[in-house]
């Protein structure tokens, strides 16, 4: 993975005007079609015809609030929840009210050496996922992560080599492709050629810091991984498969702690731009999103193509139309936008039946794991900017 020492002027300078796409109203996309947009309302797609598979799961890690969505895609695919250990009170409370069929397990090895268990999911604490990931597919059991599923280089050698020994699935959910309506129907529009061949992909992904209610975990790079690690992982996962790489490398990276000076180690800017085979990548993610917005975050994701380009709002249109998963299409004949709001998502069944078949459909094990890989060696090289919230 190479680094380029690029300084910030020079950083920003290069990603140029792209960034400024989000703020261009309704109207600059409707003249790109020389005319009003059409409005059209997507199928629920290729997802909704799936099959389902009654596979056994079991989950180990209740501490981030990402595994209720986990879990529900799944049992929307089939699966059934038999087991789950966590030494949260409250949360394995929600847990067995969610999933009553579930029993608590007393311990992790009573699940790992449970023969009926063919899957584990987990989002448990960052850096201690990966570890649970090896213990399972040690035990002949495919393995379901929240991001970060890694958080050092060394852990992620380790994981590539037990997926090698094992034969077993590593799968990693990156939400905020998988779980989008709005960015499935992307990849549905890609691969169909509508934007012809894909040049670059920008991700831009604030969150909303909620800083009460985060655990001690939640300001510790070395348990959380860093922001690059750790929400940026979303965002390099969107870069790998728009772009369909499968090399790439970081050509540079910041972080940079603003406005949480009480938690010194703690990250909440930060940007990489990464260059693959298939196509170039830009990346910001921050802890900044206003109480005012009214979700967590103001997600934009922007693909540009050689014979169009798409823009995805994915949780809000704001001072637009009401709800997210938002999607417009500028192409060589006119300029569309597409309410995704009625797309299926597949990841779930597709998991599960990759889990009976051994097959890889629901996500390529490869690129899964250099999206990992990019975010980690872009955290490791990340150039630190001393940026005051106060002042210049």
């Amino acid at each position: 993975m190479g680094m380029e020492n690029l300084g910030r002027r020079g950083f920003l300078k290069s990603v140029g005007a792209a960034g400024m796409v989000s703020a261009l109203p309704e109207s600059a996309f409707a003249q790109a079609g020389g005319g009003a947009m059409t409005h059209e309302v997507a199928a629920p797609g290729p997802g909704a015809n799936l099959p389902q598979h009654a596979v056994k799961f079991a989950v180990i890690g209740l501490d981030h609030d990402h595994i209720w969505s986990m879990v529900e895609a799944l049992v929307r695919g089939g699966g059934q929840p038999v087991a789950f250990y966590s030494d949260l009170p409250l949360r394995a409370a929600k847990f067995l009210n969610l999933y009553p069929q579930a029993r608590r397990a007393g311990s992790e090895d009573e699940i790992l050496n449970d023969p009926s268990i063919q899957l584990v999911a987990s989002a448990g604490i960052n850096n201690l996922r990966a570890p649970l990931g090896l213990r399972v597919m040690r035990h002949g059991k495919d393995f379901y992560s929240d991001k970060p599923a890694i958080t050092t280089l060394e852990m992620l050698a380790e994981v590539r080599k037990t997926i090698a020994e094992t034969g077993r699935i590593f799968a990693i959910m990156y939400s905020e492709r998988l779980g989008v309506p709005a960015a499935v129907q992307a990849g549905y529009l890609i691969q169909q050629g509508a934007i012809g061949k894909v040049v670059q992909t920008i991700s831009i992904a604030p969150h909303q810091v909620n800083a009460p209610s985060r655990p001690e975990w939640f300001w510790d790079p070395v348990q959380y991984g860093g922001i690059l690690a750790d929400i940026g992982s979303h965002q390099a996962d969107q870069f790998v498969y728009y772009t369909g790489s499968t090399e790439a490398q970081v050509v540079a990276s910041q972080i940079a702690n603003v406005r949480h000076p009480e938690h010194p180690k703690f990250q909440d800017f930060g940007d990489m731009m990464l260059s693959g085979n298939g196509g170039a990548g830009y990346v910001r993610v921050d802890w900044f999103t206003p109480d005012g917005l009214g979700v967590w975050g103001d997600g934009r994701l922007f693909i540009l193509g050689t014979e169009g380009y798409i823009e995805v709002r994915k949780y809000v249109d704001v001072v637009g139309r009401p709800g997210g998963n938002h999607l417009f299409i500028v192409d060589g004949k006119q300029a569309r936008y597409i309410d995704c709001s009625k797309v299926v998502l597949p990841f779930g069944a597709q998991l599960l039946a990759d889990v009976v078949n051994r097959t890889h459909t629901a996500q390529d094990q490869q690129q899964a794991l250099l999206a990992t890989e990019l975010v980690l060696q872009a955290q490791l090289h990340a150039k630190v900017l001393h940026l005051s919230a106060t002042g210049r």
